[in-house]
């Protein structure tokens, strides 16, 4: 498994699955042209291009360049490196016909193909190159347990109002959640987002010690 230090996005899961196979690093999908769309996941996209770096990885066909070209220009061309598979003809297994242009995309393409069109790019290999500090480890499932992000009453709606705080796209499965928060935070900060959550969420207090009366509610006398 190679470890990358930049995030990388693809056009769809099946790109995804393949990738993941070879890398580990950040994966992304846009959907095809659901990016075009998708606010929430264009400035997901362009936090973690500025933080660690992107890499930009479409099919060699004309709807891969479309998508391709609509990034380049919403990203700082400084913070995105773009990673070319080269035109083979060809189909995928999982597809009874070629597509549209007959070429072969991501998904087809075999492992020392994608390393060769990453390191082309200038993909960061951090097993290959200086450390840039001391390994913090990683947050994990465990981590979310016990933050009362999984597993308990009131998890989901917990991680809603979590990637609300922290501008994250809402509908991010748990699984993508962990990666995307792995890729811009640490255990200490993840942390203390959630305190900050909780004390923002929990109710006023009044001067004598006393809780602050509900909405609508009487007034002491």
């Amino acid at each position: 498994m190679l470890r990358i230090r930049e995030a990388i996005v693809v056009e769809g899961r099946y790109d995804k699955n393949t990738l993941a196979q070879l890398v580990d690093t950040v994966i992304l999908e846009t959907s095809g042209f659901g990016i075009f769309q998708d606010r929430e996941r264009l400035a997901l996209l362009r936090r973690l291009a500025q933080q660690r770096g992107l890499i930009v990885l479409t099919d060699p066909d004309g709807a891969g360049f479309v998508i391709r070209n609509f990034l380049r220009g919403s990203i700082p061309p400084e913070q995105v490196k773009h990673a070319y598979v080269p035109d083979v003809p060809g189909k995928e297994r999982r597809k009874r016909a070629p597509g549209r242009e007959g070429k072969l995309g991501v998904e087809g393409m075999r492992p020392e193909v994608l390393e060769e069109a990453l390191r082309r790019a200038g993909a960061t290999f951090l097993d290959e190159n200086a450390p840039e500090g001391i390994a913090r480890p990683p947050i994990t499932k465990a981590d979310l347990f016990a933050l009362g992000l999984s597993g308990g009453p009131g998890a989901a709606a917990r991680r809603r109002a979590l990637l609300g705080a922290l501008e994250l796209p809402e509908h991010l499965s748990p699984n993508a959640m962990l990666e995307v928060l792995n890729a811009l935070y640490t255990r200490e900060t993840l942390a203390a987002a959630v305190e900050r959550l909780e004390t923002e969420d929990a109710p006023a207090a009044r001067p004598d010690g006393g809780a602050a009366p509900a909405a609508g509610a009487a007034p002491d006398r």
